[in-house]
């Protein structure tokens, strides 16, 4: 049996963050960042059953036709899918009642709708990319034990890095195949999981950063004929907790911003909401 202090509950039995019961979610979940987008997506529903707010997390759960989805929003940074991902799982495969874990596994089908920005010249402003990898330049699947790492691709990435030793090695975790065949028409490549805004992605305002050359030298990596797409602030963390626990996990990024020629949308709300069209239409 978990332990109340491991799997807490409140007191309508909802679990803590996300406030919510294990009926209320669906096996198809679209998450997104900010909480605002929640309703961005499921204006695009035929009928809401349910919205739960809680905090920064928001879920909205609905009907596309017949098929049953929810969004779901998980706010910034890995942290924060440390949670949704977990609380997520526990929804599907614990009973809540008993805090035992179910003898059938339940599998979730999990995709980001996000933003970000192009690290390669070529790609284009309000594009679309669906992330084939997630590389963490975070700590927090260093917390997991049996974390289901690539260690080929892993070992090629840092014999590739000039990377300091006083920081958490960058990992690698791929989409979800079944998921990521979906989406047959948009650019593919490797996404960079970064655990900030400013220097983590070679911003510098007034505060330096540590890695001088990191943008170039992510620019630069290949794997496979892969290139390294674009920064955001999610991805590695939904990529590996989803191989730890079962789940079909798949980002898909709007391009914002084009880091190499310092461009950045004139509509990124119309880009938003071409992205999340184009996702809804290849997965329902």
């Amino acid at each position: 049996m978990i332990k109340n202090s491991e799997l807490v509950l409140n007191e309508d039995k909802s679990i803590y963050h996300l406030k919510l019961k294990p009926e209320e979610i669906a096996e198809l979940i679209f998450v997104v960042g900010d909480q605002n987008r929640v309703e961005q997506v499921s204006k695009h529903f035929d009928s809401i059953e349910l919205k739960v707010s809680n905090r920064e997390f928001n879920t909205h759960t609905g009907y596309i036709g017949n098929k049953r989805v929810s969004v779901t929003s998980t706010g910034i940074g890995t942290d924060n899918i440390d949670i949704v991902l977990n609380e997520l799982d526990a929804l599907a495969n614990v009973d809540l009642e008993s805090r035992e874990i179910k003898k059938t596994h339940k599998k979730l089908n999990i995709i980001r709708i996000g933003t970000s920005g192009a690290i390669q010249k070529d790609i284009e402003i309000d594009s679309i990319i669906a992330s084939s990898h997630g590389l963490g330049l975070d700590n927090l699947m260093h917390f997991y034990s049996e974390n289901n790492l690539n260690n080929q691709i892993n070992q090629h990435l840092l014999d590739y890095l000039d990377w300091p030793k006083e920081l958490s090695n960058p990992y690698i975790y791929e989409a979800s195949e079944q998921l990521l065949s979906k989406f047959v028409n948009l650019r593919k490549g490797i996404t960079v999981t970064a655990p900030g805004f400013y220097a983590p992605q070679g911003r510098m305002i007034r505060a330096p950063f540590s890695i001088n050359n990191l943008q170039q030298q992510l620019e630069n990596y290949r794997y496979n004929n892969l290139a390294v797409c674009n920064f955001e602030m999610e991805t590695s963390a939904l990529y590996g907790l989803g191989k730890i626990l079962g789940h079909n996990c798949l980002t898909v990024c709007c391009v914002l911003a084009n880091r190499q020629t310092k461009e950045y949308s004139k509509n990124p709300q119309k880009t938003i909401e071409n992205t999340i069209k184009t996702v809804l239409e290849y997965t329902t």
